[in-house]
């Protein structure tokens, strides 16, 4: 049965960032995601997650300037000495809240661009070492072009021809079945080719990133699917409520923490 975690910057936003945890275990979620802590103590994440019981599945490395534009730095060349600092804090966060996996943002960029393909492999390869020495896994994630006009990953054969040419165990991938479906289409079979190298699943409906509950996917079979291909991570609850977040979790409730 796969364990989703819940998105508290997408889910639960009806309550303040902290008390989305407490929200979150009391709908039944074992673990929960979000994009950046960043604006928290991590002292007080941690005693959220150890008041509910949760796991903390997954979150973003600073992405440079957000309120600016940026999408992460790691193709933008001059960028390296930032990118440095940015590991260094995500591992304070890390430490206290016991993640094992972080996902390193590309940034805005033209995949085209021999600079920024180079920026972005070196950044990469320094960001997964750095965090191998503490037994995390890096992911990267392709992002659709047309919720992040200009993604530098906008592909998953890119993504896994980097993780191949790299060559490093804990570097692996994102698979965004919304993201997915955009881009290539064929999400059973990319889940059965590109399983063993993911790190890290995310759902949402398609098009309009909802609850998994409906539109263009089957989620009851990805679901078991996902199960048959015996992934033991954790599946990202990375869409925004129709409306009220807890009026949406039918889909979820053969899931929930009783």
């Amino acid at each position: 049965m796969p364990v989703f975690a819940a998105n508290l910057t997408m889910m639960f936003n009806e309550w303040c960032f902290l008390d989305r945890f407490d929200a979150a275990a009391e709908a039944g979620f074992t673990a929960v995601e979000y994009l950046f802590p960043y604006e928290v103590p991590p002292e007080k994440i941690a005693e959220r997650l150890a008041r509910n019981k949760l796991e903390q599945a997954l979150f973003n490395l600073p992405p440079g300037d957000w309120a600016a534009g940026e999408r992460g730095i790691a193709a933008l060349p001059g960028r390296f000495d930032d990118l440095n600092s940015d590991i260094k804090k995500a591992l304070d966060y890390a430490a206290a809240t016991g993640v094992k996996r972080l996902h390193l943002m590309a940034g805005l960029a033209d995949p085209s661009d021999g600079e920024a393909a180079t920026c972005y492999r070196r950044s990469v390869a320094l960001a997964a070492e750095r965090l191998a020495e503490i037994g995390i896994d890096l992911v990267i994630e392709p992002i659709n072009g047309r919720n992040m006009p200009g993604y530098f990953l906008n592909d998953f054969g890119a993504a896994e021809k980097l993780i191949a040419e790299l060559g490093l165990a804990n570097l692996k991938l994102q698979f965004d079945i919304y993201h997915r479906q955009i881009m290539h289409g064929d999400v059973a079979m990319a889940l059965r080719h590109l399983m063993p190298i993911t790190g890290h699943i995310q759902v949402a409906s398609v098009p309009s990133r909802h609850e998994p509950d409906g539109e263009e996917l089957n989620y009851p079979y990805l679901f078991a699917e996902i199960d048959r291909l015996g992934y033991a991570g954790f599946v990202g609850c990375e869409y925004t409520p129709r409306g009220g977040t807890l009026e949406g979790l039918a889909w979820f409730k053969p899931f929930a923490r009783s």
